[in-house]
């Protein structure tokens, strides 16, 4: 795997972020990007995720939905939150669905990506050794 591509439910842009703040302290419950509530805080990054995603030995990019139909339409029929992955060469394919990421707090995320990167390294290790 050479790069994987988050995507939030959520539009980029400083009124959207506004809005989304407030969302989040006003009504939590009904906020629709679980990978936002649960990978920011308040205000910004959680600084676990952000050193987990720094640490990851793959490029790892993060987009919100408004990019991600100007970037990769191909992609729009997919439910959001997502996540996707590509290796070099080939087309993005899904990673982590809504559903995973709507049942996921911080931990529970972390161990999902890192698991499924681990097992892409082993097999791309192996894949190489001819074993």
């Amino acid at each position: 795997m050479t790069e994987l591509l988050f995507v939030y439910n959520a539009d980029s842009g400083l009124l959207n972020a506004t809005v989304d703040f407030f969302h989040k302290i006003i009504s939590p419950a009904t906020y629709t990007c679980s990978l936002c509530a649960v990978t920011y805080g308040k205000q910004s990054m959680r600084p676990d995720w952000r050193e987990f995603v720094a640490e990851l030995p793959v490029k790892t990019t993060f987009l919100h939905r408004d990019e991600l139909r100007k970037l990769h339409p191909e992609l729009t029929h997919h439910p959001l939150p997502a996540a996707f992955r590509r290796d070099a060469g080939s087309s993005w394919r899904l990673f982590l669905t809504n559903f995973e990421l709507d049942h996921s707090d911080l931990p529970a995320l972390m161990r999902l990506v890192r698991n499924q990167v681990e097992a892409d390294v082993n097999q791309a290790a192996s894949q190489r050794s001819g074993s």
